[in-house]
């Protein structure tokens, strides 16, 4: 009898090992929206609760729905399903997020609608909370968070852009409808997303705001009554980098803005310096309902 017990429970545990497994695995999806076949990549963490939280990660230009940078460690820490989708290609032939940059003008898609209407699909395909659900995005993501402020959405609860930028044209013909919390990460030599902006359109992708400017405007937006500053530690100090957190809080609904400068840091996801998905993720546990 004890062999049959010892037995019986090395089997269940093998089953539950398996199981884990393969609950951790990335699963490739397709929808149709619109009338075009999109694609994503979930991640659901072994456990994963009925009406967890979900957390959509954009990639940049010409990227892959590759979960890299990963999500994955803290959505295991912490009890939420990752979503990463597949932007369509546009007229060079790369895959994007359709923010109206000059080259995207024969680009039709509306990437506001799919996203917001993806996530819906989502939530309902995984039993994940429609309430919970926000979205982070990196360089022609973070444009993409950007807009998605900027437009008439009430899908996405909170947006953390790194790197990414305001357009122009977004702040002079759009009007944010809401206030919505928004967490930005940006280097301030980053040479592809000038810190600085380019209003005079130098770079190729169409006029944009200076950083600060840009998250001015969300902190006025939601009514954001304080700053605090502090200054982070580094993962690697010997690159010169250090990182400046501007916080904006005491906003409506309790609402804050932040803004975290990486002085001298490049173009990146700001991995070098930071646990970016902790603090990501950081952010958007402030506004789980």
């Amino acid at each position: 009898m004890k062999q049959i017990k010892v037995k019986g429970i090395l089997v269940g545990l093998s089953l539950l090992v398996a199981g884990s497994l393969v609950a951790q695995k990335h699963e490739k999806c397709t929808c149709k929206i619109n009338g075009l076949e999109r694609s994503y990549t979930m991640y659901l963490p072994a456990g994963l609760k009925t009406e967890a939280p979900l957390v959509f990660v954009l990639h940049g230009y010409g990227g892959k729905a590759d979960p890299r940078p990963t999500m994955d460690a803290v959505a295991d820490k912490n009890g939420f399903a990752v979503c990463y989708p597949q932007g369509l290609k546009d007229g060079r032939g790369k895959t994007c997020w359709n923010v109206g940059y000059p080259f995207q003008a024969d680009m039709k898609v509306n990437d506001v609608d799919a996203l917001c209407k993806m996530a819906k699909i989502v939530q309902k395909k995984f039993d994940l909370s429609s309430k919970n659900t926000f979205l982070c995005g990196m360089s022609n993501g973070g444009e993409m968070c950007y807009l998605l402020a900027y437009s008439k959405q009430h899908t996405f609860a909170a947006l953390a852009p790194v790197a990414g930028l305001t357009m122009v044209w977004m702040y002079q013909q759009l009007d944010g409808p809401s206030p919505i919390p928004m967490f930005e990460i940006h280097g301030t030599k980053d040479h592809t997303s000038e810190w600085t902006g380019d209003l005079s359109n130098n770079g190729g992708w169409g006029a944009y705001m200076p950083v600060p400017v840009a998250v001015n405007y969300w902190v006025a937006k939601n009514r954001c009554l304080e700053e605090k500053t502090d200054t982070l530690p580094v993962k690697n100090k010997a690159n010169g980098h250090y990182v400046i957190t501007h916080k904006y809080i005491s906003g409506i609904h309790g609402n804050e803005v932040w803004l975290y400068e990486v002085v001298n840091g490049p173009h990146s996801w700001a991995n070098d310096d930071l646990n970016t998905e902790e603090e990501i993720w950081k952010f958007f546990s402030k506004y789980l309902r």
